[in-house]
């Protein structure tokens, strides 16, 4: 059974990379070979959950670093949902992508490993892999259509701001290898007290970019130039809804800390409500979609912040079917029409009415519409925020009251009916942003009921007695629930907001419009100031270092000459030597001739030379 949990893995790596080696050669074959590797993914997600036991693997990678994996509770929640959204949306590209359809399929293979790795991973090893992969992938499904330059500084926007975030799963790895607690994701809260709350900052700040929440979450919105199957699964179940998954695994290592619980369950509520905002302000479908996933993974956030993780797991599985499926919708009315933006597609779900309804249930359980889905997973993270605190609680509640809003806002332009000059209008927006086909196929169409059936029934799991069955199953410490009354509360709030909406027109302030001015103000505090650094340390780098450098290479040139030179003439002074040492050698070898009269006359010659020289002397 261990088997399935490499498989989970490995299958979509294999066929990812092949179809991304082999390129428009396997361009007919690969949304097919995509579907099928997907199906299989579900299929081995499926059979891990249900196994009896915990399907487990682990492998060396470096000493006192293993590479770890599993198919736990919470992975068994997760995972199938992932391989269930992944076919879904790669079923829809299969009729909505036309062009280097081996790349797409290929990378979305890639980034669905990615995925799975992260979500069955039980140390930061493994984490970290899936992490950085995930990361890279998603810059290159954001930017795919890579000849179009905003598309590509979209994926960049994306990828450098979650890899700065990223940083902080390094700080906590080297933070709990310090601590004594080894790189075991179950085993960070028993870090020393101290090394504790440097893990738990790393973690939050990695998983808070991930998530896209405040302050990251401009770039959930640059996001929206990627392809829209790419936006469907990465803000459904796969990048976004990772960084929410991965305070829910580390939620005892938030509450060891105290702290870090208390500003994750803050950060998410007021994400829930400034994005919330940003949603309703927004004039572009998907930009309004985006946005309400910020908000959406806000209420994750406080879950895990607040202890609810049941009501956080149950709550990120139906938004995930939510989500989806709006982004699918989206995604088919731009390639029907060639725009996104509202103006241009009001009347649009009476054309299409099966996406028109598919999109209704999605915006009504967005809404928390009694009894589709995130009415009762909503209630679940709220009942949680009470525990902690009231005023948690009326935030929260804030942000489910601005669900409504953005939800209404969308389903009531969508559906409104358009008279003939309204039409006209409505036309002029068409093609703004490519040619549309003026055409649904049923490839798009079908996953989309799957998806709507997801968002009409899935908040059964946070109802009694499912939810006490799903918090049996994840192991998790008895939660608060939501009683009756706070049911019909949320029930009845919605249709307050849902009847306001339809009566008047939201507001539409610039603040929220522009995102909070949120990348404005990240490009102010972190990316100028980085790369006006960046620039100084060049210019030091060229003009000081570099400079120093080839000073000394010039001097080192020189002492080189010189000493090439003092070489050759010692070179030439030993030859010079040589040469006459080889001279005397050959005279002195001269009189030896082996002729003995001749050795008589040598032996006569000196002694005669030497009387002579005796005469002289004396």
């Amino acid at each position: 059974m261990n088997a399935v949990v490499w498989l989970l893995v490995l299958l979509p790596s294999v066929a990812g990379a092949a179809l991304c080696v082999a390129g428009r050669v396997a361009d007919r074959a690969a949304p097919w070979l995509s579907v099928a590797t997907a199906a299989a993914v579900l299929v081995l997600a499926a059979v891990a959950g249900l196994a009896a036991g915990v399907p487990r693997v682990e492998a060396g990678f470096v000493a006192g670093a293993p590479f770890g994996m599993a198919v736990d509770p919470l992975a068994a929640v997760v995972a199938p949902t992932v391989g269930a959204v992944t076919l879904l949306v790669l079923v829809f590209a299969a009729g909505d992508i036309r062009r280097a359809q081996a790349r797409f399929h290929g990378l979305m293979l890639l980034f669905t490993a990615a995925v799975m790795v992260t979500v069955t991973s039980t140390t930061l090893t493994a984490l970290l892999l899936g992490w950085e992969v995930m990361g890279a992938t998603s810059y290159a499904l954001i930017g795919f259509w890579w000849r179009e330059d905003d598309r590509v500084s979209a994926g960049g926007t994306a990828f450098l701001t979650t890899r700065a975030a990223d940083l902080g799963l390094y700080l906590a790895a080297g933070a709990a290898l310090a601590g004594g607690a080894g790189l075991g994701l179950d085993a960070l809260p028993d870090a020393s007290p101290g090394w504790r709350h440097v893990v738990a900052a790393g973690v939050l700040v990695s998983a808070l970019g991930k998530a896209a929440q405040l302050p990251f979450s401009f770039w959930l919105s640059r996001a929206m130039l990627g392809p829209s199957p790419v936006s469907a699964l990465l803000h459904s179940a796969a990048m976004v809804a990772m960084g929410g998954y991965l305070l829910l695994r580390t939620a005892p290592l938030l509450a060891a800390t105290g702290w870090a619980a208390t500003t994750a369950a803050w950060v998410g509520a007021v994400t829930a409500v400034l994005l919330g905002a940003v949603a309703v302000a927004q004039r572009d479908l998907k930009q309004l979609l985006a946005a309400s996933t910020s908000a959406q993974l806000g209420f994750v956030v406080l879950a895990a912040g607040s202890s609810a993780v049941a009501g956080g797991t149950v709550h990120l599985v139906a938004h995930a079917a939510t989500k989806a499926l709006l982004f699918l919708a989206a995604g088919a009315w731009l390639s029907a029409l060639g725009t996104k933006e509202l103006a241009g597609l009001r009347g649009v779900a009476r054309r299409w009415p099966v996406v028109g309804v598919a999109f209704g249930v999605g915006a009504l359980a967005l809404a928390g519409v009694v009894p589709l889905s995130l009415w009762a997973t909503k209630d679940a993270v709220l009942a949680g925020a009470r525990e902690q605190s009231t005023v948690l609680y009326v935030v929260a509640l804030a942000g489910s009251a601005l669900s409504a809003a953005y939800a209404g806002k969308a389903l009531l332009l969508l559906w409104r009916r358009v008279d003939d000059a309204g039409r006209r209008d409505v036309e002029r927006h068409w093609d703004g942003e490519l040619r549309g086909s003026r055409r649904v196929g049923w490839l798009e169409q079908g996953p989309m009921v799957v998806l709507a059936a997801g968002a009409a029934l899935l908040g059964v799991l946070a109802l009694p007695p499912a939810g006490d069955a799903v918090r049996r199953a994840l192991g998790v410490p008895a939660e608060p629930s939501a009683g009756p009354v706070e049911l019909v509360l949320s029930a009845a709030l919605a249709l307050v907001v849902l009847a306001a909406v339809a009566r008047w027109r939201p507001p539409e302030p610039a603040w929220a419009l522009g995102w909070l001015r949120l990348e404005p103000m990240a490009q102010a505090v972190a990316v100028r100031p980085v790369l006006a650094l960046a620039g100084s340390l060049a210019r030091f780098d060229d003009q000081v270092l570099a400079a120093t450098v080839s000073r000394a290479a010039a001097g080192g040139l020189a002492l080189g000459r010189v000493t090439d030179r003092a070489e050759r003439a010692v070179d030439a002074a030993v030859e010079t030597f040589a040469t006459g040492v080889r001279r005397l050698g050959s005279a002195a070898r001269r009189p030896q001739t082996g002729q003995l009269h001749e050795y008589f006359l040598q032996t006569l010659a000196v002694l005669a030379a030497g009387a002579v020289l005796l005469l002289v002397v004396s």
